[in-house]
């Protein structure tokens, strides 16, 4: 989706003179307001945020206009006002009832009323007063076919928006900043556009519309400058260095390596100091509610409850990004490395988990049958278990086949390795996750992870801060978390010895 910001030079931008609460407060003849007392009224600008069939001017080899049409059925509900599209200085909203939005028939015409108490509203207020401040502009996107081209006799091309998707915002402005550098226009119009165009009228259509490249890099840089850094299609450090790596600028590729997060299984709560006991309640199927007698006194009941002790220990890492690359990447670089960060997390549940896991004596096991027996006579049949095993592991068991030929390890949609044993959804990790104990012997955990262990939360901070004596941003992550057991009896650890098969 592409958003666009244009401006609007007549948008006949006035600020209106406060009024008195009441008509005795009006001052009459030569008697002037008292500025206290006019400095409590509510103030309001008015004006017109677009304009209907008002020709743009030329924005890089087109002119462009607003068909009165083009607002129909846009929700204007959740639009807001700002001063120089600074999002950090709303001025009104439609949803807030400050900002008034009225169709009519030479545009969008807006009254806001605006809170003289917060300081850069006031000074808003006074930049129109004065006309220091004559210019609105406006930011919004349109849908595919929702725009038309067209080229008159003379030559001269004209893009007509037939129906606005959405409508952002409304902003003052003091600087016609937003002109032809960083019109954005989806090339597909374009290209529909210059398909019916012929000989060298095309050519010089061509040219002047959607091939920017052939203006040279003067046109991107200048692209990158007046929008502030919005727009960087054809930047590139060629002539200055490799500031880029080239494996970089295209889009970052996704390893599809996903790492089953065991924390989902495990019973996570959030706490608020950094340690102490939690209570967790379980569940012995031998306890049940005494009969009771008409009229008796009910009895007492002893909660499975268990207090598990927790401390709470930081994790934490960094990276430091030139801000070449972050400025010159046409990704968001900075958000796929906090995404990768976010992976760090899931890795450090994982390891922590099995850490606990792999404390707990394994039962030594040498066939499916022996898995089966472990499963059903060590587990409590009330548990909701699944099964945690390596690769090598995984790839032994759904190697297994019954006294028929047909493979024990079945179809499961619902397990995250789409697989099942004996019913229980298998989780699948690395052999660098949980390593094989020897040559051929693997591990392997059966039990309800969510009886078994406790994942303490007390609270993860991602930061990023500029360094600004080496040009450079750094991104961190820290993360406060305590791992525990809550009944160790709800899972059991197995080795599966293959070197006896």
């Amino acid at each position: 989706m592409i958003k666009d910001l244009r401006l609007v030079a007549n948008a006949e931008l006035r600020a209106q003179q406060p009024q008195g609460a009441t008509p005795e407060d009006a001052k009459t003849g030569d008697q002037q307001p008292d500025d206290k007392q006019q400095d409590k009224q509510p103030k309001t600008i008015e004006g017109y945020a677009l304009l209907f069939n008002s020709p743009s001017k030329d924005l890089g080899g087109f002119v462009e206009v607003i068909s009165p049409a083009a607002l129909d059925g846009v929700d204007l509900s959740n639009v807001i006002m700002l001063d120089q599209h600074d999002y950090s200085k709303p001025l009104a909203s439609v949803k807030a009832g400050t900002l008034e939005l009225t169709p009519d028939d030479k545009g969008l015409h807006f009254v806001a009323t605006l809170d003289d108490s917060v300081s850069y509203a006031n000074d808003a207020y006074q930049n129109v007063k004065s006309g220091n401040v004559d210019s609105m502009s406006f930011r919004f996107d349109i849908d595919d076919g929702g725009d038309e081209f067209t080229r008159d006799e003379s030559g001269k091309v004209t893009r007509t928006i037939k129906q606005v998707k959405d409508l952002f915002e409304v902003s003052t402005v003091t600087i016609p900043a937003y002109d032809d550098s960083n019109v954005q226009v989806d090339k597909r119009s374009y290209e529909e556009f210059l398909n019916t165009q012929k000989g060298e009228k095309q050519d010089m259509t061509k040219q002047t519309i959607i091939d920017p490249a052939e203006q040279g890099e003067l046109r991107s840089f200048d692209n990158y400058v007046r929008s502030q850094g919005e727009t960087r299609d054809g930047l590139s450090t060629d002539g200055n260095g490799v500031l880029i790596p080239s494996e970089i600028i295209t889009p970052i590729f996704k390893s599809k390596k996903g790492t089953n997060r065991l924390s989902d299984y495990a019973t996570v709560k959030q706490v608020s100091v950094g340690q102490g006991s939690y209570p967790i309640a379980g569940n012995d199927p031998s306890k049940v509610l005494a009969t009771k007698a008409e009229n008796a006194a009910i009895g007492d009941v002893d909660p499975e409850v268990t207090g598990v002790e927790f401390k709470t220990e930081t994790r934490a890492g960094k990276v430091y990004l030139s801000q070449e690359l972050v400025d010159d990447n046409a990704i968001n670089f900075s958000q796929e490395i906090q995404a990768q960060m976010q992976k760090l997390v899931d890795n450090t549940d994982n390891a922590q988990i099995i850490a606990k896991l792999k404390t707990l004596t394994p039962v030594v096991v040498k066939s499916v049958d022996d898995i089966k027996q472990a499963r059903n006579t060590k587990l409590d049949p009330s548990l909701q278990p699944v099964v945690v095993v390596n690769q090598s592991a995984f790839n032994w068991l759904d190697t297994q086949k019954d006294s028929e030929g047909r493979y024990l390890m079945s179809e499961d949609i619902q397990a995250p390795t789409g697989r099942s044993l004996f019913g229980l959804p298998v989780i699948e990790l690395s052999d660098t996750q949980l390593p094989n104990v020897a040559a051929g012997k693997f591990s392997m955990f059966v039990g309800d992870l969510a009886e078994t262990i406790a994942v303490f939360r007390r609270n993860q901070v991602t930061t990023k801060w500029q360094q600004f004596d080496s040009y450079s941003q750094g991104l961190a992550i820290m993360l406060r978390n305590d791992y525990e057991f809550i009944d160790k009896t709800a899972t059991v650890a197995l080795t599966i010895d293959t070197t006896a098969a």
